[in-house]
């Protein structure tokens, strides 16, 4: 795989996804070819804002010291890289909803990254050249590569502090599961995963993905009859704090490399109900059953 440079870019912008998609030949995909950046700026829309916070080299700084310290082992990046993205882009849920932010991201910003980060290791069995999903590059929020990041940082972070964020991110499944949740969007339910999850870490549990994909399972399935927010009731965030913090990016220091950013000052979950939440999911873990995997194996196997 060729890791393609790309200019330097002073600013951040809009990239509609059935514009981004024209872009992804099998050879952009492969690694073999380069993007073509001065299209693909044309193809965008300025931000109108003129804000620090739509910078892109703090953004290019961070990806390239993920790069430098991960290669590696390149999953571990998800858990420096997710708090780090959030407290670089402050942003509204409302803002990071827009796919055409990670779209220009992902072909115009660090595109390098993308093919760094997301190719598949090993050859494919059919003898094709190996390639980076396209849902990487423009994907929904759960498979784009920094939208998951970022998404990831924002759902299981409690109000400033990004330790249970950077748990999640530690666990494959977890985020590639439970980013597809809606469950989630509730703060005690989302700590509450993150504190089995760690449960289960700590004492050593075996096939520890089957369990948190179990568990992710049970508390979706659950969830459909049991109203988390009723069982386990929370404050609304404070939405003048988090304005104050996005505001503050003007004057804000770049994110630290060796410790934790710090985020908004938002409101932390009720701990109370997080303890509720966490008890439930624990007789959750417990009881799941996990993948017959002699099964699947089996079903898999081809035929004559």
């Amino acid at each position: 795989m060729t890791r393609h440079p790309v200019e330097p870019l002073e600013r951040l912008a809009l990239l509609p996804p059935s514009l981004a998609s024209t872009f992804l030949s099998q050879g952009v995909r492969a690694g073999r070819e380069s993007l073509p950046q001065v299209a693909i700026l044309r193809a965008s829309t300025t931000i109108e804002e003129d804000s620090v916070r739509w910078s892109a080299p703090p953004v290019r700084e961070i990806v390239d010291e993920a790069i430098h310290r991960f290669d590696a082992k390149r999953t571990d990046a998800d858990a420096w890289l997710s708090p780090r993205l959030h407290a670089t882009l402050r942003m509204t849920r409302a803002e990071a909803a827009n796919p055409a932010l990670w779209n220009f991201l992902a072909l115009c910003v660090a595109p390098d990254y993308v093919l760094w980060r997301h190719m598949p290791q090993g050859e494919p069995a059919d003898g094709s050249p190996r390639k980076v999903s396209s849902l990487r590059f423009v994907g929904p929020h759960y498979s784009q590569a920094f939208a998951r990041l970022w998404w990831a940082a924002e759902m299981f972070r409690d109000g400033p502090d990004y330790a249970s964020a950077e748990a999640a991110c530690l666990n494959q499944d977890m985020i590639n599961t439970a980013l597809r949740l809606d469950a989630i969007d509730h703060k005690p339910t989302a700590l509450a995963l993150v504190g089995v999850l760690k449960g289960m870490t700590d004492a050593g549990a075996n096939r520890l993905g089957d369990r948190v994909n179990a568990l992710c399972t049970a508390v979706n399935a659950a969830g459909s009859t049991l109203m988390y927010d009723v069982i386990a009731p929370d404050e609304m965030p404070d939405q003048a704090a988090l304005a104050d913090w996005i505001d503050e990016a003007e004057s804000a220091p770049a994110v630290p490399w060796n410790q934790l950013p710090r985020g908004p000052q938002d409101g932390t979950a009720r701990r109370s109900s997080c303890e509720v939440l966490s008890r439930m999911f624990e007789r959750f873990a417990a009881e799941a059953p996990l993948r017959d995997r002699a099964r699947l194996r089996e079903a898999a196997r081809p035929v004559g």
